[in-house]
């Protein structure tokens, strides 16, 4: 099982690296793909901005369910978090079974960042890491970085 490699993801924004860090941990609700849910009536996306945070979801009903654990915590330059998703897509609540997302920022110039977003240690998935790479595994940027993109240019003003 060790041997299913990571998915990782760039894309980049015309941001400075603080700005585009910013958008990523204030605003997931906006980038957060509206498939990839686990309550009902999603309300609400938090990212609790600190080592042992959660980064998780409100229903309409109050219900919450975390997505994961923050592991590590950089601003604006790295953000690591477990990704607790088990069986047809279902949250576990077991961060021991959990992969992680390491998410990395880098200016690459005055206003411009690129973003890796990788799915590391898919292994920890047990019997359906195979399976979840291969969902991961699709058309680089995919859906989630397309949407982060687009957020990012809707909220960040141009230099003039």
């Amino acid at each position: 099982m060790a041997s299913v490699p990571d998915v990782a993801k760039s894309v980049t924004v015309e941001a400075t690296i603080e700005q585009a860090f910013a958008i990523f941990v204030e605003r997931p609700m906006e980038w957060w793909p509206p498939t990839h849910v686990f309550v009902e009536d999603r309300q609400s996306i938090t990212i609790e901005p600190f080592v042992g945070g959660r980064y998780f979801e409100r229903g309409a009903n109050g219900e919450e369910i975390a997505w994961g654990t923050i592991t590590e915590w950089d601003p604006p330059n790295r953000l690591v978090m477990t990704w607790r998703v088990g069986p047809n897509w279902r949250p576990i609540f077991d961060d021991e079974k959990a992969s992680f997302i390491k998410v990395d920022f880098v200016a690459t110039g005055p206003n411009t960042t690129t973003m890796t977003l990788t799915h590391a240690d898919l292994h920890r998935h047990g019997d359906i890491a195979e399976h979840i790479h291969q969902a991961l595994d699709g058309p680089s940027p995919g859906e989630t970085l397309e949407q982060f993109a687009s957020v990012v240019a809707k909220h960040v003003t141009k230099a003039a």
